[in-house]
């Protein structure tokens, strides 16, 4: 089969760009969301504003996506090995995929510890306040606890090779195992030339279009979706979110930040060949969708339609590292792991020795590899790994107030790792991806992610 491009997604082809429109729909939400809180917090017109527009609204939109978010993953992944063109091109992609992946995100955890020890933000916190945040999310945070006390590493290890297909399609936490089928499929599809392959080929090439054709229409969406989502967060909230448990808010996002803005441009620019501007700059949509919808799987369709079309990625390379990235490459969620769990062992007086914060380390890379790309969907790790160093589990009940936020937060670094790997797997893999259509941009030429 020929590389055929990606197909044209239908966008405004004047006007107001949609990365523009997202971001003022971002905006107004929640200045909105704020002065609805601040004037009638809980009255029942808010609410039901809250209730019966935004929060549907917002919801119907990641519900579409989500939709289409298996099928477009398995037939980006078949493609993606496929068109390599022979089993050790794809051993070579995928052994560079996993070390940058597991390289930064261990840089990224040991900036998250270095953050909670030099802050403490457990230290000296109230018991009666403890107490009452945990009483607050009694009932999740139980149901969280017990969730994490069934996880077992091992088991998601082994969890990777699924024995029914359908079972892990279906399954939120198993979405690892439908990737490891569909890198089996592209790896026969390279192993079996033959005109009956080829048409499969063609079929599933089909399949991936009408997917990003559709995903063009509902993007459209975006800016109003995002508004609605804000709304719903901030009128709820307000500034509240960020009061209650402020100092553990605030390591939270210096971290994320420290990672996103000083270790990923470093990481793009010397290792990646391409300027952070243009990076960050043709990565801005996907970034505000996944702050918006806190989930990395259902940023997916728009990570990579932004990395082949702003970022001019290589179709072979985006479609691997993203798709498999947005399943097991998260820097957010290990460093707001390791950040959460010395939190919860201060606030609760546990003394973390040397060696337990590098088994919290290790732990964490393996988290970040078997979280759900899903809102909240580090939570039970965290659980886990508070009954492995014997934190009391619940104690993730004094965090759900301000969760909601840290988890937007930490999406957005998941999704912006995602791109950065991906640019960096593409300029060290160019023997692999010589040839094809399109060019990374490069240092001093920001105008090639426009």
């Amino acid at each position: 089969m020929s590389h055929a491009s990606l197909p044209e997604i239908p966008l405004p082809t004047k006007g107001m760009p949609l990365h523009v429109k997202v971001l003022i729909g971002f905006v107004a939400g929640a200045v909105l969301g704020l002065f609805a809180h601040f004037v009638a917090p809980g009255s029942p017109l808010v609410m039901g504003l809250v209730g019966y527009v935004a929060q549907p609204i917002g919801q119907l939109f990641l519900a579409l996506l989500f939709m289409l978010v298996l099928p477009l993953m398995f037939s980006a992944l078949v493609l993606g090995v496929a068109e390599l063109g022979d089993v050790a091109s794809l051993g070579k992609l995928g052994w560079r995929t996993l070390i940058y992946t597991a390289v930064v995100t261990l840089i990224a955890v040991g900036i998250g510890l270095l953050m909670v020890n030099l802050i403490g933000p457990g230290h000296g916190l109230d018991r009666g306040m403890l107490d009452q945040a945990m009483a607050q999310g009694a009932q999740k945070a139980g149901e969280i606890a017990a969730t994490g006390q069934q996880l077992d590493f091992m088991k998601m290890l082994l969890g990777i090779v699924p024995k029914n297909v359908l079972a892990a399609a279906v399954d939120d936490k198993q979405k690892l195992g439908v990737m490891f089928f569909a890198l089996m499929i592209g790896i026969g599809l390279v192993m079996t030339p033959s005109p009956a392959t080829q048409a499969f080929k063609h079929a599933i090439q089909g399949l991936f279009e009408i997917c990003m054709r559709l995903i063009g229409m509902i993007i459209k969406m975006a800016p109003y979706a995002v508004s609605c989502l804000m709304f719903a967060l901030c009128a709820q909230f307000g500034w509240e979110l960020l009061l209650v448990l402020g100092k553990f808010a605030f390591t939270v996002v210096a971290a994320i930040a420290v990672h996103m803005f000083i270790v990923l441009p470093l990481w793009v620019k010397f290792m990646g060949g391409m300027s952070p501007r243009a990076f960050f700059r043709g990565s801005q949509e996907a970034l505000l969708t996944a702050f918006a919808t806190a989930s990395s799987t259902g940023t997916l369709p728009v990570t990579l339609r932004v990395a082949e079309q702003n970022l001019k990625l290589p179709r072979k390379v985006s479609r691997f590292v993203l798709t498999v990235g947005a399943s097991a490459n998260h820097h957010g969620t290990a460093l707001f792991e390791g950040i959460t769990v010395l939190f919860l062992a201060q606030a609760f007086g546990v003394e973390l020795t040397l060696a337990h914060q590098v088994m919290v380390l290790g732990l964490c890379l393996l988290g970040g590899i078997g979280t759900a790309g899903v809102p909240a969907g580090s939570l039970p790790v965290i659980a886990m790994i508070c009954a492995v160093l014997g934190i009391p589990a619940e104690g993730v009940g004094i965090i759900l107030g301000v969760d909601r936020f840290l988890d937007m937060c930490r999406t957005s670094l998941n999704v912006t790792g995602d791109l950065a790997t991906a640019v960096v797997v593409a300029n060290r893999t160019r023997d692999i991806t010589e040839g094809e259509i399109g060019e990374l941009p490069v240092e001093g030429v920001p105008e090639a992610a426009s």
